[in-house]
C-alpha cells in the first residue's frame, strides 16, 4: 500500500557560510529569542503593578542568556547521555554538535533569577513571571529551528501532513517539532499575553510562572505522544518518555505556585 507523505523542505541549517565561520538558523533562533522576549518584557514592566523597571531588564539580559545557555547545555548532558559524556568530557564544550536541554534551560533560568534577585534586591518570583511571559517567543523560534534542522522528529504515521525527515529512515513521520511551535510556542504565548496583560494585583508574584510551567508541561507532554523518543533512551518508567517524566514536575510545582499566588492575593484585598 502506498503512503503519502509531504515532501521535507531542504533548507540548509547553515543560513551564511564564509570559510571556517558560519551563521546557523538554531544559533539566529536563540538570538531572535532572547532580543524579542527582551525588548517585550520590557515593555510588559511598564504597566501598573510592576516594581521591575526596564533598566533591571537590560541588566537582566545577560543573566538570562548565561543561564539558557549553560543549563540547556549541562541539562541535556545530565538528562539524556551522561554516560557518553562522562567517557567524553571535552565532548560537553562541542555545543556545535548540538544537545540542548530545555527543561535544563529552566533550571539554569531559575539559577540565574535567583542571583540577579539577591543581588538586586528584588523578587526572584517577580523575575521568573517576567522571563516566563516571554519565553514561548524562544519557544517558537527554537522548535522551528529544529525542523529545519530535521531533529527531533516524530513517531512514523500515515497522517496526510506527515514527512520523511532526511535522519529519520524512509517512513514517513509527524512532524512534531511544528506541533510544538504551534502549543509550546503560538498558543502558550497567547494565554501568558492575556494573563500577563492584565492588571497585576498585589502579592501576585509567582502566578505567571505558575500558568507558563503548567501550559508548557501540559503541551510538552501531550506532543510527546508524537515525538520519537531519544534512540538511546526509548520509553522509560510506565511508557513514558524523558520528556514527560521531566514536564510532569513542572505541572506540579506550576499548580502550587498559582494556588499560592491566588492565596496572597486574596488575603491581601481582605487586609485592604
Amino acid at each position: 500500500m502506498l503512503t503519502l507523505a509531504l515532501p521535507f523542505p531542504a533548507i540548509d541549517p547553515v543560513l551564511i557560510e564564509i570559510g571556517p565561520f558560519a551563521i546557523r538558523w538554531y544559533a539566529l533562533a536563540y538570538i531572535a529569542g532572547l532580543v524579542l522576549g527582551w525588548q517585550y518584557v520590557k515593555r510588559l514592566v511598564q504597566r501598573p503593578g510592576w516594581r521591575l523597571t526596564p533598566a533591571d531588564i537590560d541588566d537582566l539580559l545577560i543573566y538570562v542568556t548565561l543561564g539558557v545557555v549553560i543549563g540547556g547545555r549541562l541539562g541535556y548532558i545530565l538528562f539524556y547521555r551522561p554516560g557518553f559524556y562522562l567517557s567524553n568530557p571535552l565532548e560537553a564544550l562541542a555545543v556545535w554538535h548540538g544537545g540542548m536541554s530545555f527543561h535544563g534551560g529552566v533550571l539554569g533560568v531559575v539559577a540565574a533569577a535567583l542571583l540577579f534577585a539577591r543581588l538586586r534586591q528584588r523578587s526572584a518570583l517577580e523575575i521568573c513571571d517576567a522571563i516566563c511571559a516571554a519565553a514561548p517567543i524562544g519557544l517558537l523560534f527554537g522548535r522551528i529551528a529544529n525542523f529545519i534542522n530535521g531533529e527531533l522528529f516524530g513517531r512514523v504515521s500515515d497522517v496526510p501532513w506527515a514527512m520523511v525527515f532526511p535522519h529519520g529512515g524512509v517512513e514517513a513521520r509527524h512532524p512534531s517539532q511544528l506541533y510544538e511551535a504551534g502549543l509550546e510556542g503560538l498558543l502558550l504565548f497567547a494565554i501568558m499575553t492575556w494573563f500577563a496583560w492584565r492588571p497585576r494585583e498585589a502579592d501576585s508574584d509567582g502566578r505567571l510562572s505558575g500558568i507558563f510551567l503548567i501550559g508548557y508541561g501540559l503541551a510538552r507532554s501531550f506532543v510527546e505522544l508524537f515525538r520519537e523518543p531519544d534512540a538511546h533512551l526509548g520509553f522509560l518508567l510506565g511508557g513514558l518518555t524523558m520528556g514527560q517524566l521531566l514536564s510532569l514536575p513542572m505541572v506540579v510545582i506550576g499548580a502550587l505556585l498559582v494556588a499560592r499566588s491566588y492565596g496572597r492575593a486574596r488575603a491581601s484585598l481582605e487586609r485592604s
